[in-house]
């Protein structure tokens, strides 16, 4: 366990443990698996890599100290139900060596397929955020843990963040700082951005929340998806501004203000529907989700909680494949972002505690679905420990399904992006010459 740094150093000394109470953007996601992703480097020079990377993640916990503690359930009894909260007891997150020293850089890079053995590079696979809370006091189970797999040419750095506790903004914040610190030194690279740890409530909201469950186990669903497989693809930044163009250029006479991801996406539902084969009539959804940093004006953007909702847009195969291409079904998907203002962002969570809804992959999940997580606004390839910038980012098993689509920076101002989908569909998918016309590699 790497403990934060001033936890690590402050004696003996008899401390009060801070209580997070988790808000209703944190509490709908302990029903999810862990946030994972993670970073390929080159080989460091160094033969202290293990001791070097888990002094910077101690200090780079010092700012972001409740991430070492452990999340905890209290029951009321009485029919009043169940609180959760996040104790910063300072336990620790846990630090994994593992060594796959027959893998090479060429053997998770060299083909547009993602090997399985990259999911053995995260640790807590198959673990949803609620598996970290215990009833009556702490679990051992940490709501942050890190692995460092030694490879024969290489190192993949990853974490994995319960998403009861952060989003992806928060967990990106965290990686950048642990990188920075690694690279400019412990006592130096503490993070050029502040962190705001204060969780925001709506005026409507008791805190903490209470939960209509005897257990905490009682809100979830545990999902078993149909077999996946993975690619991961590149789009250079000249072919994501043609998209855009072409995109806005089709729509011109109803907006002008389709973005390049919302192009990109748009391609990717016209490519993901011919390659599903479904009728004309079956509806498909695609489903974004929106950031509430900088919509909601309370929420700033060092937030290192949950602030995202989901939205979704729908239309059958037969109107997005013939009823307006590209532009439509960009337009489509900027509508349904445009309308989570925020007033819609606020009033989602306002009555949530009266009726709460989890976000679940069971009941959820459909054949037809498309969702988007990440974002390329995140700094991915910058995360440099100190020997040189990532060679590639990928991400482990948590919420892979037939229809997942994991967005990254690309390495030139393009878009990276992983598929996830059944393997028929995904074979066919990259046999598509018309979608895989404006992949770089």
């Amino acid at each position: 366990m790497v403990r934060p740094w001033t936890t690590a150093t402050a004696g003996d000394g008899e401390t009060t443990t801070e209580t997070v109470h988790l808000t209703l953007w944190d509490l709908q996601m302990l029903t999810v698996d862990y946030i994972q992703m993670g970073v390929l480097l080159p080989r460091p020079p160094t033969e202290n890599l293990l001791k070097h990377l888990e002094e910077s993640l101690a200090h780079a916990l010092a700012r972001f100290y409740p991430y070492a503690g452990r999340l905890a359930v209290d029951e009321h009894g009485g029919g009043k139900g169940i609180t959760v909260s996040l104790l910063c007891t300072g336990d620790g997150a846990e630090f994994i060596h593992a060594v796959a020293d027959d893998i090479t850089i060429a053997d998770v890079m060299a083909s547009p397929r993602i090997p399985r053995v990259v999911w053995s590079f995260f640790p807590l696979n198959g673990m949803v955020g609620a598996d970290a809370a215990a009833a009556g006091g702490t679990c051992s189970l940490p709501v942050l843990a890190a692995q460092v797999a030694e490879l024969a040419d290489g190192v993949f750095v990853a974490m994995s963040l319960n998403h009861g506790v952060a989003d992806g903004t928060a967990y990106w914040h965290l990686f950048n700082t642990w990188a920075e610190t690694s690279r400019r030194g412990s006592h130096e690279g503490q993070g050029t951005m502040a962190v705001l740890l204060e969780r925001w409530f709506p005026d409507t909201c008791p805190v903490p929340v209470p939960l209509p469950f005897p257990t905490l186990e009682h809100a979830v669903r545990r999902f078993h998806g149909p077999p996946v497989e993975e690619c991961f693809l590149a789009f250079s930044a000249e072919s994501v501004r043609d998209l855009k163009k072409r995109a806005n250029a089709e729509m011109m006479t109803t907006t002008t203000k389709i973005s390049s991801l919302q192009s990109l996406l748009a391609h990717v539902w016209l490519a993901v529907t011919r390659a599903r084969r479904f009728p004309p009539e079956t509806e498909t959804s695609y489903t974004l989700a929106v950031g509430c940093r900088g919509r909601v004006p309370v929420v700033a953007q060092a937030y290192a909680g949950n602030a995202m909702v989901r939205c979704a847009a729908r239309a059958t195969a037969g109107e997005i494949l013939r009823g307006g291409g590209l532009g439509r079904a960009a337009w489509l998907l900027n509508r349904a972002v445009a309308s989570r203002d925020e007033a819609a962002l606020v009033g989602s969570v306002a009555s949530w505690h009266e009726g709460p809804r989890f976000a679940y992959l069971d009941g959820w999940w459909h054949p037809a679905l498309l969702v988007t997580g990440n974002s390329p606004r995140f700094d991915a390839f910058g995360n440099d420990f100190g020997w040189g910038r990532p060679v590639a980012v990928r991400s482990g098993a948590g919420n892979k399904v037939d229809g997942r689509v994991t967005v990254y920076e690309g390495e030139t101002g393009g878009i990276g992006m992983e598929i996830c989908q059944a393997p028929e569909p995904l074979a066919r998918l990259l046999a598509d010459q018309d979608f895989m016309a404006i992949v770089s590699h």
